[in-house]
């Protein structure tokens, strides 16, 4: 009997992400809603607290509101759909074939990141201008919004196949997305936080992510942009290697 050899990376990839943009196609409306419309009721909210405090602190409700709607939608979304997936048998099912696990993790981060990526534009451009705020996009900043997502989509798989539940794994979801709002510089600058605050925040991949986004959306680029391409870069490959190591599977 002859051992099928699986398929080069690049076309496992394409297969598992057509699968799983096709499955998400109907929810693209659920997740434009409540990406787009939350964050922007935040940035309208907080913007109305912080716009006496200037631009500083304003780019910290755009921003933050940016990386909120990120934890909510994008690792939210990515917690239900392998935690179902745990529940219904898909990933048993996806183990009989001769494909990776991380490529299958990548494939849906990138199917719900492209559903997820008009929300996006549109929370940036609609928050700036309740904000008003000047945006200074740099070219840079197609690379750091993947990379900001990327962290997440493993956070999410990661819990997702962690719990019985797809309920218990959304519940750790939410708790762990309010810990990493409130904890460091993400919605509120750090001369308004406690110390011990801003220094829990250095353990929080979020942190990061509002320090990359704020550089590339609003300027100007620092030489903190390195350590954040580092540490986020650093997190995708611990949340991968510790999904591959919980996940069950039988290697193709």
């Amino acid at each position: 009997m002859k051992t099928r050899l699986p398929l080069p990376l690049h076309l496992q990839y394409w297969d598992l992400f057509l699968i799983e943009l096709s499955n998400w196609r109907w929810g693209w409306r659920n997740l434009a809603l409540t990406g787009t419309v939350l964050p922007l009721f935040g940035i309208l909210l907080l913007g109305s607290f912080a716009r006496e405090l200037g631009a500083y602190a304003l780019s910290f409700v755009l921003v933050g509101n940016l990386v909120m709607a990120l934890l909510f939608e994008h690792m939210g979304k990515l917690i239900s759909h392998f935690a179902y997936m745990k529940v219904a048998g898909s990933l048993d099912y996806f183990a009989t074939l001769p494909i990776r696990k991380n490529v299958l993790i990548l494939a849906a981060s990138t199917a719900f990141f492209i559903l997820f990526l008009p929300s996006l534009v549109v929370v940036l451009a609609g928050g700036a201008w309740i904000l008003r705020l000047e945006l200074h996009i740099h070219p840079l900043a197609f690379a750091v919004v993947p990379l900001c997502a990327l962290p997440l989509a493993g956070i999410g798989a990661l819990l997702g196949v962690s719990f019985r539940t797809p309920e218990e794994a959304s519940a750790a979801g939410r708790l762990l997305t309010i810990l990493m709002l409130t904890i460091g510089p993400v919605l509120i600058p750090p001369d308004r936080l406690p110390d011990w605050l801003v220094w829990l925040g250095f353990l929080s991949p979020a942190t990061y992510a509002a320090s990359a986004l704020r550089q590339v959306v609003l300027g100007p680029l620092t030489s903190r942009l390195l350590l954040d391409f580092a540490v986020l870069a650093g997190c995708v490959l611990i949340s991968f290697r510790l999904v591959d190591r919980k996940m069950d599977w039988r290697e193709g």
